[in-house]
C-alpha cells in the first residue's frame, strides 16, 4: 500500500489544503496528514480540533476515503516523520511560483537526507491559490467573511472560536 505524507500547520484547514489532500488521495491509497507542532507558536486550534476538522472535512467530499486518512502530530523534520508512518511519498502543494522556488529547495534537501522518499508537487485548483491559512486567521478575526476560502466545518468552527 503506498502512504503518502501531507506535512502542514492546517491552523485552520483551507480549501487548497483540502484540494490537495484530495489530489494526494488520488495518488496514493493512505495519506497521513502530519500536523507540525512547534511550541514557538500558539495555534488558533489545538491539534485535537484541528485534527477533527480535517476529518470532518474529508468526511463531506469523500466519505468512502475517509478510512485511507490519518492525523497525526509531529515535531521535528518532515522526512523523519513521513519514515515515522512508513511514507514513500512526501505532498506538498503548490499555489505559485513563490511556492514552487521554496519547495524545490525543501525538496532537494530533503531527497539528499532520504532519497527513499519521493517529493510530489501537487498544485491547488485556481480559485485556491491566493488562500493561506494566515489570511483566513486575519480576515475571520476582522470579521470579514472567509466562507468561500474554508470548508463548512472550519467556518463553524471559526465562528465559534471568534464569537467567544
Amino acid at each position: 500500500m503506498t502512504t503518502a505524507f501531507y506535512p502542514g500547520s492546517f491552523d485552520p484547514l483551507t480549501n487548497g489544503h483540502l484540494d490537495v489532500l484530495i489530489q494526494a488521495l488520488n495518488v496514493a491509497e493512505r495519506v497521513v496528514v502530519g500536523i507540525g507542532i512547534n511550541p514557538g507558536k500558539t495555534p488558533m486550534f489545538s491539534f485535537d480540533e484541528r485534527a477533527d476538522l480535517i476529518r470532518q472535512s474529508l468526511a463531506e467530499v469523500l466519505p468512502k476515503r475517509r478510512d485511507a486518512l490519518d492525523v497525526v502530530a509531529f515535531e521535528g523534520l518532515v522526512i523523519n516523520a513521513a519514515r515515522a508512518h512508513a511514507a514513500k511519498l512526501l505532498i506538498r502543494g503548490l499555489r505559485d511560483g513563490t511556492d514552487l522556488d521554496y519547495e524545490m529547495q525543501m525538496a532537494g534537501m530533503n531527497a539528499q537526507m532520504a532519497p527513499d522518499i519521493q517529493t510530489v508537487f501537487l498544485p491547488s485548483g485556481v480559485a485556491s491559490r491566493p488562500i493561506t491559512a494566515t489570511l483566513v486567521r486575519q480576515i475571520a478575526a476582522m470579521g470579514g467573511d472567509v466562507r468561500a476560502f474554508v470548508p463548512a466545518a472550519v467556518l463553524d468552527a471559526l465562528t465559534k472560536k471568534l464569537n467567544r
